[in-house]
């Protein structure tokens, strides 16, 4: 989950859990109860920070998370597979599960295990899987990619190529290679100027009269979400100039600028702490999540306008305001 080059994300990490168990007033109750240090280490080490993680995979990998806690489960469950690293004594049962090792039931207690590398070539033989796209879920949002006694298929044809009973965490990577898994990011149409891939110029870039009339509605219609976006994060600060400066810097900071940068470095920046960086965060996303939107373009034409105007407010300044 840490993105290469982010040196601070554990940092930014820990503020997330320290601000959510302080919203959920839990450090009172630790007090109010008495409990140990171990015991509170417990509880955060095992549910809060479990729970945090949990949800932060779900945001940015849904697909792929999704499917690995399929795979874990039908692995416990199936009789086609069992454990080959325990034996039932010490502490080896409660070894966690993307440690534990398995492979089929018909293999031996004594089966060989392969090298790492041995295993990632021969899993090559197994032809990746079409996606299967009926939609499933409370809302229908979801496709199936897999059915359960097709995953349980691909998990055996697996096991049988490599041959060698492996971890879980490898387990679910080889499973995952040979399926059409989708986590998509949103990306700029034009790509990477140093992209090698297709390129396809349309015929003709002028908008017609009709498009630029639902251009400049559509821009219109985003500058007034802008508006009332900008109105609600006044707002939730009371209307206090200074703390509405901060909370346009951590916007500007975090989501609009195109330097990415950590929270910790924006906190430097803004000369706060990081725990209120985080707050200011909640409060944005908050009200980021109250706009509707019928169309994707309309959200579209919203961010661009929004950039534009917490760019004039951030950093060129207005009268009375403090430019970051």
């Amino acid at each position: 989950m840490v993105e290469e080059g982010a040196g601070s994300a554990h940092t930014d990490l820990t503020q997330e859990l320290f601000v959510q168990l302080l919203s959920k007033n839990r450090f009172e109750h630790y007090l109010d109860t008495e409990m140990t240090d171990y015991e509170i280490e417990c509880e955060i080490g095992q549910i809060e920070l479990t729970n945090l993680l949990t949800a932060e995979l779900r945001k940015r990998h849904p697909e792929s998370y999704r499917l690995a806690r399929r795979i874990s489960t039908l692995i416990q469950s199936s009789s086609n597979f069992r454990r080959f690293d325990t034996s039932g004594s010490g502490d080896e049962p409660h070894r966690r599960l993307a440690d534990r090792m398995y492979g089929l039931s018909e293999w031996a207690d004594g089966k060989r295990r392969r090298d790492s590398h041995d295993v990632e070539q021969r899993v090559h033989i197994i032809p990746v899987r079409p996606r299967d796209t009926r939609m499933v879920g409370c809302t229908g949002d979801s496709q199936v990619v897999i059915s359960n006694s097709d995953l349980e298929d691909l998990i055996v044809s697996v096991l049988d190529a490599v041959d060698s009973p492996v971890d879980v965490r490898t387990l679910r990577s080889l499973v995952m290679s040979r399926l059409p898994v989708m986590d998509i990011y949103l990306v700029p149409l034009d790509g990477d100027d140093n992209d090698d891939g297709n390129h396809f110029e349309p015929v003709d870039r002028q908008e017609n009269p009709e498009q630029g009339l639902m251009r400049r509605e559509s821009e219109n219609e985003a500058a007034g979400f802008v508006d009332h976006f900008l109105s609600s994060l006044q707002e939730t600060v009371r209307g206090k100039l200074k703390q509405y400066n901060r909370i346009l810097g951590v916007l500007w900071h975090c989501y609009l600028s195109q330097e990415q940068s950590t929270q910790l470095e924006v906190a430097a920046v803004l000369g706060v702490s990081d725990s209120l960086v985080s707050d200011y965060r909640r409060r944005i996303e908050q009200e980021l999540r109250a706009l509707s939107f019928s169309e994707v373009e309309e959200a579209r034409r919203f961010e661009g306008a929004l950039r534009e105007r917490v760019r004039e407010l951030v950093v060129v300044g207005e009268p009375n305001e403090v430019a970051v």
